[in-house]
């Protein structure tokens, strides 16, 4: 609930008047005969005096409800800086006069005049995970380097054992795995068409079995766990040793722990197929990828993880084999990279003994 006090200080800032007689009530408590049940938005009706005039107004936060994307405060806040600027852009439609936020103390502050939005972050020390895997490229392996993916992949487990019992957040994420713009279908809407190595009936094969993949994986709600979102090398930062810091925390706080894995898995595939010419999954690599796995598997107890792995590979692989991200790979590895999404749509479970087959390249 809004305090009242708090309410007047702002009303007063934004209409530049003396605010008096301030009284707020939820709009429309008083039709208990109204059929419609449920409404993403919590209305309040203001009556008040500004410089002695009598005004109504609405005051409206959207409900934090479980599912139809409200789930997280951003959410919430895109919900009201949209309407602000749609409502007033559109023929007879009702004025806002303003966007806000809440504190923690209670205030009312104004947003209405915001154009962009920014964050600040402290500048956290060391050196991008990527960098360990370039050096790879043409360099002897370290103990350091088995050292580091297998604090990664502890790292992980200890994290995805963090639990939630939200169905409506795992149906979320699992549902923008398939139709965010950032992820399945955006990713393929941004490749160039006609694409020859990525036809357009390739795509819509790929879709199908992403939608596919969705209800396979949709009941599987015990496994919502605290996640990164976007763990790859490149928002990782190593200082000395195996310690490290994890960036650009992404999609959400609660997801399928399958995903963080392949952000991270894959990389070493991509980088073993670059040292191997898109020919094959040079060493080190590959034993990359199986230590990492294999400390993640023993750490979490993850019976299932194999079973849901593909379609969280298949996205990234898309990712990495786009022209638009990577435009300088060479058209073996692109194919090899497509290839393994392609394969991965239609796999049943993970096999790691098998990653050469799905990637089309020989052992």
């Amino acid at each position: 609930m809004i305090a009242t006090a708090a309410l007047r200080a702002y009303l007063e800032r934004i209409l530049g008047g003396a605010v008096a007689d301030v009284s707020l009530h939820p709009l429309g408590e008083d039709a208990p005969a109204d059929p419609k049940a449920f409404g993403y938005g919590v209305p309040f009706e203001v009556a008040c005096t500004v410089d002695g005039a009598p005004r109504r107004l609405v005051v409206s936060r959207t409900r934090p409800a479980q599912g139809f994307g409200h789930d997280y405060p951003a959410d919430r806040a895109w919900q009201a800086i949209y309407a602000h600027h749609a409502y007033n852009s559109f023929p007879r439609h009702a004025r806002s006069l303003d966007v806000g936020f809440i504190r923690h103390s209670g205030e009312l502050v104004s947003a209405g005049d915001a154009q962009e939005y920014f964050q600040l972050v402290e500048k956290a020390p060391g050196a991008l995970y990527w960098h360990d895997l370039d050096r790879l490229l043409t360099a002897d392996e370290r103990p350091l380097d088995r050292l580091r993916a297998q604090a990664l992949a502890e790292f992980l487990a200890g994290t995805h054992a963090d639990k939630r019992s939200e169905p409506t957040l795992y149906h979320r994420r699992i549902r923008e795995l398939v139709g965010h713009g950032e992820c399945l279908m955006g990713i393929l809407d941004s490749y160039p068409h006609p694409y020859a190595l990525l036809p357009a009936k390739d795509c819509e094969a790929i879709e199908r079995a992403a939608v596919a993949w969705r209800w396979a994986l949709r009941d599987r709600t015990h496994r919502l766990s605290r996640v990164h979102g976007d763990f790859h090398p490149w928002n990782l930062l190593f200082q000395d040793g195996a310690e490290f810091t994890a960036l650009d925390r992404s999609r959400g706080e609660w997801g399928e722990p399958a995903d963080d894995v392949a952000a991270l898995s894959v990389n070493y595939l991509f980088f073993g197929l670059r040292k191997g010419a898109g020919r094959q999954i040079a060493p080190p690599f590959e034993a990359l990828f199986q230590d990492f796995l294999a400390t993640y598997l023993a750490e979490s107890g993850d019976g299932e993880l194999l079973e849901v792995l593909p379609p969280f590979l298949m996205f990234r692989a898309l990712v990495i084999a786009h022209p638009r991200w990577y435009p300088w790979l060479p058209g073996a590895t692109r194919r090899a990279l497509l290839d393994f999404a392609r394969a991965m749509a239609e796999a049943g479970s993970l096999d790691p003994k098998r990653l050469h087959e799905a990637f089309g390249v020989p052992a």
